[in-house]
């Protein structure tokens, strides 16, 4: 396989599964976008089909199931929320004139069942009385928004029980209406990618804490292009490409009840009066609000239904006593709750779809999926609101749906208090039409078809090579591996780099970039590329300093349910040893194991004092020492050793490099998006000290000042980066703003997520190379090690494929090479604290 060959092979889409049928092969009842999405979902065999309410997902679910199982000659599982199953009677025999699925609530009824399309519901399979392994030809999950939470017990069993289970179908019209990674949870059990990979894949990690995950900015396109590799939206035909006409949603009013919160006041533990109208920023009370306002909110419903005698009404509601009180002040209501008997529950659902009854008192969590009652009712009661826009958005389409014939009324109750409730659900309502457009508008564009969607994905293979020369060194924004084919035998002194660890991150929007691999396997034949030529270009006897650290492996994603440790040190030292890399040491440099748990939440105290026999210790770095033989092995001296005079190297400081134990300071260099996230008075300090350390150089103080102008923090109401005085009787130290403390400014910084600290960088360098050698980093970065190769007398060469961490690199080795010293992360740090203890003074 050529290295093109494997950059395509990572283009992320889809697998198809399945196999192709042909439009004769679907009934002919179906309209044209279903029987386009039946023929688009057998052929991927693993699909998901996110359609509007009213599109026809019923219909389309139950053919799916009979191509499969006629293809297969096995039987079909449809699993669906409780008292959806008429829905599925009623389309198989009056519309697809098939015969009806079958409902089976054991192994026993299932082995003993004739059809090929058998159903259930969640509950059966997830307590265990089905096993959906079983239906070899295919298993569907109707109104699979029960997959959406992640890590929910619903969503954890069901994705191993489906495992393996050659056709799936995932049918919603929901998916995802505020955080767009939790359609990577249907990617998970369509088996399409592993949700860890997922996460790994298109989202970035804050390296201050866990689990705050953001879709990378250059990653959104290719995010949407692979969801809809696997997944179909339809909002309307139209969106295929076909007519409109009986697909319009009926109009819609919503009506916001807002009551006064009663008047009253409690004391909390600290002794503190707190007012009730408070509730919105604390839980807690909010949910004591909920509670004491029942009465009130319940006579709010009667007065609306009262209005409208004749209509028949849903209410909408969260809690028992909700549910109790409404059958007090609406005797006629009939009820829906969880403890009730399954065949009663059913019997009420589907006798309100038909109209025989006018009011229904029933939960979202109960109701609100699959259920369809456009037929007689269009007007709903929320009788109170929480933050569940899922719940919610399901609950309104019950009756605002394709087919609705009257203009749908929803009535929404709820206290002055739970005002930022109401705000959240207008926002995650808005955020829901938006995506929705977004991946209509991808369909409409791609179609149905993955060809166009991978001429699409290869355009970001490859990058725009550029390069930046200097006396001392050379810069180049490149894919190394491309780079490094053109560079001469035995031509570099010493590598030294932070290699890539593993899939753990991405640094790119390029499928060049070493982080953007599935897994640690893939990682390695990636480097696979790689590591011949680090050999072939390093010169005899000569050193590759390796920085690395191992993985943390989070137990969701393992399925231990505890954190582990991947030895990615270890796995990088077999992959340089099989390329012909001589290991000779490893260098222990100790990390902050306070920050670590930040990250990670996997070495908590309180969890220690729970149970210890689960906590590991924090993750120090490693500098993995290789070397490439030399010549003349009969002493092993390198072709050209690296000579050291005792007069200028001590034996203090050889005691101190030959120890494997390496201490950093952790200063390191920025990036101009670190620069541009500070405030702006702490840029001028850091350049007036600058200035003050260093030759007045007019046209590099121009080229500073556009520097700082290009990322945001030329001020335009004070002089950023004015000259500094050098002279007692020219005073500049005149401070006209107050600032941000130290403290305060360190938490508005954007941390590198892999820096590589400069003392380190420093020694290695002093210890394996002379003067005059060619250093070089193959993953560049902010450039650090060749900037100190040309700080230390030797030739700096690094390699880099993000552009912008190369652009700020090369500031750095431009400063370098004019002899001025480039602040750094301490700078910063130093000047802050400084003008603190003189504002204690």
């Amino acid at each position: 396989m050529s290295y093109l060959d494997f950059l395509q092979s990572k283009i992320d889409i889809a697998p198809e599964s399945g196999f192709t049928i042909t439009p004769d092969n679907i009934n002919p009842i179906l309209k044209p976008h279903q029987r386009d999405a039946v023929m688009w979902a057998v052929k991927g065999g693993r699909r998901a089909l996110f359609e509007a309410f009213g599109l026809g997902k019923t219909m389309q679910e139950l053919e799916y199931s009979r191509i499969v199982s006629e293809r297969t000659g096995g039987q079909s599982l449809i699993t669906m929320p409780l008292g959806v199953k008429q829905e599925f009677y009623r389309d198989a025999l009056d519309k697809l004139k098939i015969p009806a699925p079958e409902y089976v609530r054991t192994m026993e009824e299932a082995r003993n069942s004739k059809n090929q399309i058998l159903i259930t519901n969640y509950e059966r399979v997830r307590d265990g009385d089905i096993d959906p392994t079983y239906f070899t030809a295919a298993a569907g999950l109707d109104e699979a928004s029960v997959l959406r939470s992640f890590g929910s017990k619903t969503y954890q069993v069901f994705l191993d029980k489906f495992k393996g289970v050659p056709f799936k179908l995932v049918a919603t019209a929901t998916p995802a209406p505020n955080k767009y990674k939790e359609l990577i949870h249907y990617a998970g059990f369509l088996e399409v990618m592993d949700t860890g990979q997922a996460l790994t894949r298109f989202f970035k990690r804050d390296s201050t804490k866990a689990n705050n995950l953001t879709l990378y900015p250059g990653k959104e396109d290719d995010f949407w292009l692979w969801v809809s590799s696997w997944a179909l939206y339809i909002s309307k035909p139209s969106d295929l490409g076909y007519d409109d006409t009986g697909y319009d949603l009926p109009p819609l009013k919503v009506f916001y009840h807002e009551l006064k919160t009663k008047s009253s006041t409690e004391v909390d533990k600290d002794g503190q009066v707190r007012l009730f109208q408070d509730a919105s920023v604390s839980l807690p009370a909010a949910h004591r609000i909920k509670r004491n306002s029942i009465a009130e909110r319940v006579k709010e419903a009667e007065r609306i239904i009262n209005r409208s005698r004749f209509e028949h009404f849903i209410l909408w509601h969260d809690l028992e006593d909700e549910r109790r009180e409404i059958k007090k002040a609406l005797p006629d209501a009939v009820e829906i709750y969880g403890t009730q008997d399954l065949d009663i529950r059913e019997r009420n659902t589907i006798d309100f779809s038909e109209g025989k009854f006018r009011l229904l008192a029933t939960k979202k969590e109960l109701s609100g999926s699959g259920c369809n009652f456009q037929r007689h009712c269009h007007r709903a009661i929320f009788v109170g609101i929480d933050y569940e826009f899922n719940d919610f958005i399901q609950a309104i389409h019950r009756i605002y749906r394709f087919l609705q014939e009257k203009q749908v009324i929803i009535d929404i109750i709820y206290m002055d208090s739970e005002a930022e409730v109401l705000a959240a659900l207008k926002k995650k309502w808005k955020q829901y039409d938006e995506m929705t457009a977004k991946m209509a508008a991808i369909v409409k564009k791609y179609g149905l078809s993955g060809t166009s969607i991978i001429e699409k994905l290869k355009r970001h293979i490859g990058v725009k090579r550029m390069e930046k020369q200097g006396v001392h060194y050379r810069a180049i924004n490149n894919d190394c591996i491309l780079e490094m084919e053109n560079m001469p035998d035995n031509s570099v002194g010493l590598i030294h780099t932070s290699i890539p660890f593993g899939n753990h991150y991405e640094y790119t929007a390029s499928y060049n970039d070493f982080g953007h691999n599935p897994d640690t396997e893939r990682f390695f034949e990636q480097m696979d590329f790689l590591s011949p030529h680090l050999l072939r270009i390093l010169k005899p006897g000569r050193v590759f300093a390796c920085h690395v650290k191992d993985r943390v492996l989070f137990g969701s994603q393992t399925g231990t349910g505890m954190p582990t440790i991947e030895p990615f040190h270890a796995l990088c030292i077999a992959h340089y040893m099989k390329h012909g890399f001589q290991y000779f040491g490893m260098i222990t440099v100790v990390t902050d194991v306070v920050r670590e748990n930040n990250q990670t939440y996997r070495l908590g105290y309180t969890e220690q004092c729970k149970d210890g026999s689960k906590m590991g210790v924090g993750c120090p770095e490693y500098i993995l020492l290789f070397r490439k033989l030399p010549t003349n092995r009969t002493k092993a001296y390198a072709d050209e050793p690296v000579q050291k005079s005792k007069d200028d190297y001590s034996l203090a400081e050889w005691q101190l490099d030959a120890h494997a134990f390496w201490p950093s300071s952790g200063d390191r260099f920025l990036t101009s998006q670190e620069i541009s996230a500070m405030p702006i008075s702490q840029v001028q300090r850091t350049f007036k000290k600058f200035a003050q350390n260093n030759v007045y150089d007019f046209h590099r103080h121009v080229e500073i000042t556009k520097e700082i102008d290009a990322a945001g923090r030329l001020s335009k109401t004070f002089m950023t980066a004015p000259p500094a005085s050098k002279s007692p009787d020219v005073w500049d130290d005149i401070n006209r703003m107050r600032t941000l403390n130290t403290s305060q400014s360190q938490k508005r910084l954007q941390l590198h997520v892999c820096p590589l600290q400069i003392d380190i960088v420093e020694r290695i360098i002093n210890r394996y190379s002379n003067q005059g050698d060619v250093v070089l980093d193959p993953f560049g970065g902010l450039m650090t090690v060749p900037y100190m190769a040309v700080k230390m007398g030797r030739y700096g060469v690094g390699i880099e494929l993000n552009a912008d961490y190369f652009r700020d690199g090369v500031n750095y080795l431009e400063s370098v090479e004019a002899q001025i010293s480039q602040p750094t992360l301490f700078d910063f740090i130093r000047s802050g604290s400084e003008e603190q203890g003189q504002e204690g003074a």
